[in-house]
């Protein structure tokens, strides 16, 4: 009936009414995900002045400042260092077997943190603290800044850089003058992804025997499910983040860096290295090593260890069964709720937009387990039933990879024409069968993309799978944990294994992207 009525509307009104509906569900899930920042607020105003004092102005508190502080100022430069220089090795010159090296300067981003710290805290038991912590998360975080930076240093014209050549600068000064300020949203971005995860990484600080918030929280969870200090902590956490997010901000500035003017832009002449060409490989195969071949090798030599026997594949079989329904899942409720959003940014944008906007996507600047604290608390507290269900985890994932979801169904909605949908409705359609039907089927790539990004990082969470996933839950990041928690490596080798295989399509797919957008 209500659709019939909707036909016979006017298109002006009826456009209006499809807006309202989207704009409707856009603010419920906005509403959702401000959930883990507002549960933070009501924690530190319930807990009262004395207890926040208490608990959060104490030595343990300081100790985890400083260990944040140095990890974010040792590795954060480290990595931004190492990916411009890998980028323009791969990009800017005449390197032997350029294409290879730069699949395999991606590739770490299918190896999860925790499976690289497992790998090298195997391989060298004395390697830890603040230098093992450093080492290993630049190795796996780098790919971070590698990938926006070689993907601007394939658009950039080189004009600029021919006409700074033409005034006499040196090919260094043009370097640092021209092309690397032209480089700064892409390595702000960059260093902003490296910044955060090492806010809410666990596993591989775990094992590293590396303090941290994050292993903290976890901590006093374990101990006491419900007790404020891992709450309290949890908010310290959260101001990180947002010092953090605002510094990016800051550094990054507003200025422009778009081309106008006459022309085509062209593809820079690639350098030539010369003599420079063997210490190029030398780096990247260094690299690649650290990155890749300790984890391969001490993967095979534990996997060589443990025999046909670590291959118990009931318990396999049933961890990837749980890996991938739970990823599916996530992927899929993710994508559905980020749907109003993406239909609004594109078709009816405006400043409720832009807020709307803005509450769906800082939810992917908080770290997994203070979104994991906040559902723990408050199921705890006001709806038990749910608490330690596959609804809250399935939830919890789909709140911690809504951005993910989003950026992806934005760009693909915005690629079908709005007159198709106005057409349609035209045609007697109501606006939500004219959305359903014309442009969410156009969109339909986008939207599988947007379902594989998040149910690939759902099957790599580990802490908030830990914090929220019900008893007798095992998917292979959990089930690999316990037993590398028994230090059973060979036993938990099979799990790593699998874990790299459901990575490397997201790898495949980044970097499909990249050369997408670029034209090639």
């Amino acid at each position: 009936m209500t659709d019939a009525i909707e036909a016979r509307l006017p298109l002006s009104i009826r456009r209006v009414t499809g807006s309202g509906l989207a704009l409707l569900g856009a603010t419920l899930v906005a509403v959702a995900s401000l959930v883990p920042l507002g549960f933070i607020a009501v924690v530190a105003v319930t807990s009262g002045w004395e207890e926040v004092v208490r608990l959060v102005f104490r030595p343990k508190v300081g100790e985890l400042l400083l260990n944040t502080l140095w990890l974010e100022l040792l590795t954060v430069p480290l990595s931004v260092i190492l990916g411009v220089t890998l980028a323009w090795l791969t990009e800017r010159t005449r390197l032997p077997g350029a294409g290879i090296w730069a699949g395999l300067m991606v590739a770490p981003l299918g190896v999860p943190a925790f499976v690289q710290s497992y790998a090298w805290s195997s391989a060298f038991p004395s390697f830890h603290g603040l230098a093992g912590v450093v080492t290993i998360a630049i190795i796996a975080y780098f790919p971070f800044v590698y990938l926006p930076v070689a993907a601007q240093l394939r658009r950039l014209d080189p004009a600029l850089e021919d006409n700074a050549a033409s005034l006499g600068l040196r090919p260094t000064a043009v370097f640092f003058r021209v092309v690397l300020p032209q480089l700064r949203l892409s390595i702000c971005a960059g260093a902003l992804l490296v910044g955060l995860h090492l806010l809410g990484e666990y596993g591989l600080f775990v094992l590293m025997r590396y303090d941290t918030f994050a292993t903290a929280i976890v901590d006093q969870f374990q101990s006491v499910y419900d007790g404020p200090a891992a709450n309290l902590l949890g908010g310290v956490l959260v101001l990180c983040c947002l010092v953090l997010l605002g510094g990016e901000s800051l550094v990054r500035g507003d200025r422009r860096y778009a081309r106008v003017g006459s022309g085509s832009a062209r593809r820079a002449v690639p350098v030539a290295l010369g003599a420079w060409t063997f210490p190029a490989v030398l780096m990247l195969s260094g690299v690649a090593i650290a990155a890749l071949g300790v984890t391969f090798v001490t993967l095979g030599r534990w996997l060589w260890y443990g025999g046909l026997g670590v291959w118990k594949l009931d318990q396999i079989g049933a961890a990837l069964e749980q890996t991938v329904l739970y990823a599916v899942l996530a992927g899929v409720v993710a994508t559905a709720l980020a749907m109003p959003m993406a239909w609004i940014a594109v078709r009816a944008p405006g400043r409720w937009q832009r807020v709307l906007e803005a509450c769906h996507l800082y939810v992917g600047a908080l770290p997994g387990i203070i979104v994991a604290l906040a559902l723990v608390a408050i199921t705890v507290r006001v709806a038990l039933p749910l608490y330690q269900t596959v609804a809250t985890l399935i939830f919890a994932y789909a709140l911690i990879f809504l951005p993910r979801a989003l950026t992806g169904l934005r760009s693909s909605i915005a690629q079908v024409p709005v007159e198709l949908e106005r057409a349609a409705m035209n045609l007697g359609r109501p606006p939500v069968a004219a959305v359903w039907q014309v442009t969410m089927r156009l969109a339909s790539p986008g939207i599988a993309a947007s379902v594989l990004l998040v149910a690939l990082g759902a099957a790599n969470e580990l802490t908030a799978t830990l914090m929220l996933a019900p008893n007798g839950t095992r998917t292979l990041a959990t089930k690999f944990w316990a037993l590398t928690s028994e230090i059973d490596y060979a036993g938990a080798a099979p799990y790593a294994v699998l874990l790299i295989l459901v990575s490397m399509p997201l790898t495949l797919l980044l970097r499909r992207q990249s050369n997408r957008a670029i034209g090639q």
